[in-house]
This record gives C-alpha cells, structure tokens and sequence, in this order.
C-alpha cells in the first residue's frame, strides 16, 4: 500500500508539523489542523524546521506532497484517507475530538491516534464504528525518529492494522506491532530506565550531567546498534542470569514520582521550555542545544541506516 493520497494531522503543537512534513515528503496532500489560529501560526514555524531537518537527512528525497495549515475541521477532513489525531494526551478531550471525525470521513477512512499511552480501547468508545482506529504513537521529534508503534484495540480490525503498517512501510519508517499495554511498550521502557537513573542521582549516587555521560555511552551507544534482545545472546544469557539474580532484587520499584521532579515541576522549572529544570538554560543555550540534539539525530539516523 501506497502513503494516502490525502492525510489530516488534527492537533498542531508538538508533533503535528513534524508528522505533517513527513507525509509531505513521501507524496501526500497533508491538511494540518488546530483550533488555535496562534498555534497554527507556530505550526509554520515547526514544519519548515522539519522540512529542513529532512533535507539533511541522506535517504530523503524532495517533497512530493503539500502541507496546508486548516482552521476548519470540515476543510481539513474532507477527502482524507488517514487521519492522525495528536491533540493533547486527556482522553475525554480524544474522544470528544475523533467523535467529530465521523461526520465528515468515507467509511473507509482509518483513524490514527497519537496517543502516547492511553489505550486504544478506551478511547475508541467515542465511535460509531471503532473498528477503523488505532493507535499509531510517532517518537519525538517525529521528522527524524523513523520508528512508530502501531497498537490495534480490543475493536481495531485487522485491516485497520495491515494498513497502517504498509503506509508506514511506504513512506520508509519501521512499524512496530504491539498488543495494547498502559504506556505502549517504548515508553514503559523509557520510565523504567528514567527511574532507575533518577533514583541513583537522588542518592547521591551519581551526578545529572555523569549519568547522562553513563546512558549515553555505556548504554545508549550499544544499544542504538544492537537492541537489548540481541545485546543478551551477545553478553550471553550466562552472564545476564548471575548478575540479575542479585542485581534486580536491588533496582528501583518506586511507584510514585520522584520527589526531585514533583519540586521542580511544582516550582514551574519544567525545563528547556522554561529556561530550567534538571540543568538551568539561557534562551540562547535551548537553542543550541536543540539545534546540537537534531544534528545529532540526524548523523545516527545516516550511521544506523547503513547498518
């Protein structure tokens, strides 16, 4: 299956210039959505710096499609054979938003959420026929992470699913085929290694910026090419048995936030959005630290796809 001839990203904050620059690039008419004319108005913004990051990336090819920025929902719906819903992660606001999806899609048309954990099954209660949702969560920042997991609810048919995978297939990202679990499973991951990494640095263990240094190099830089599975028969599970059976018993099992982040957080020091959180910043230094993480995106992405 081919990408779709016409594609809607309805919620343009975050994700939504970075999914709606991707699709462009592989050939769709891509009608990008939000009630906010001032977030639509940064959305422009977002979606040329996507478009640009792409144009660095080696495999990328020029746009074939089109991106307009829609503040009607009807406009930006009509004709469309996938619909990405990326509004923010409340599921009364989900379902509230793809209920009035129905009204203006054929019958055929699948809808997608961005969902970065919610399950899919609840959010599909909105619908009149739940059987064309599922659950396509892209990784941040959705333009240079070529990966998306794609997660069917306890309703989605298996149509639904073979599509959504193809399309991803078309337009050169890996799909990742998952049963429906609280979190998905690239951000249970994720949490469970931010836990652990937390509560060291809480300890006293280790300091923020050598933690980074540790995950960064001990771990990320192996696993970026190996993946844990295979990273296990190449340890071997000998090695991986003896020292789990004294290690894991030692890991953290918190269940609550961490008291360092519920400070901050309470504080309004949320991060680079706020000039400090972990690590304090200058305007000037988010910027260059998001213009040094996507160049550093992007020169993984050319390494690791000739792998």
């Amino acid at each position: 299956m081919s990408v779709p001839k016409v594609a809607a990203v309805i919620g343009a904050g975050t994700m939504g210039p970075g999914m709606a620059a991707v699709l462009a690039r592989a050939g769709s008419e891509v009608r990008l959505y939000d009630i906010s004319g001032e977030v639509l108005e940064r959305a422009r913004g977002g979606y040329d710096m996507a478009t640009g990051a792409l144009d660095r990336v080696e495999a990328a090819s020029a746009p074939g499609g089109s991106v307009t920025f829609e503040s009607d929902l009807a406009k930006a719906l009509a004709g469309a054979e996938l619909v990405l819903e990326a509004v923010p992660e409340k599921l009364d606001l989900k379902r509230e938003v793809i209920a009035a999806f129905e009204d203006h899609l054929a019958d055929d048309a699948i809808i997608a959420s961005n969902t970065s954990g919610i399950p899919i099954t609840q959010i599909a209660t909105a619908l009149k026929h739940p059987a064309r949702l599922v659950g396509m969560h892209w990784s941040n920042p959705p333009h240079l992470i070529p990966m998306i997991e794609v997660v069917p609810g306890e309703q989605t048919a298996a149509a639904t699913t073979e599509k959504v995978v193809a399309i991803i297939g078309a337009f050169g990202y890996e799909a990742v085929t998952e049963k429906e679990v609280p979190g998905f499973v690239e951000n249970r991951i994720l949490y469970a290694i931010l836990r652990e990494c937390l509560s060291l640095v809480e300890q006293g263990i280790v300091s923020e910026a050598d933690m980074d240094t540790c995950v960064k190099w001990g771990i990320g830089y192996k696993l970026a090419v190996i993946g844990p599975m295979r990273l296990l028969d190449l340890a071997g599970l000998d090695i991986y048995s003896s020292v789990a059976s004294y290690l894991n018993p030692d890991l953290s099992a918190a269940t609550e936030v961490p008291e360092m982040i519920r400070e901050k957080a309470g504080a309004g020091q949320l991060g680079m959005k706020t000039l400090g959180g972990i690590y304090p910043y200058t305007a000037e230094q988010v910027a260059e630290r998001r213009a040094e993480i996507a160049k550093g995106l992007i020169a993984v992405r050319k390494t690791l796809s000739a792998l």
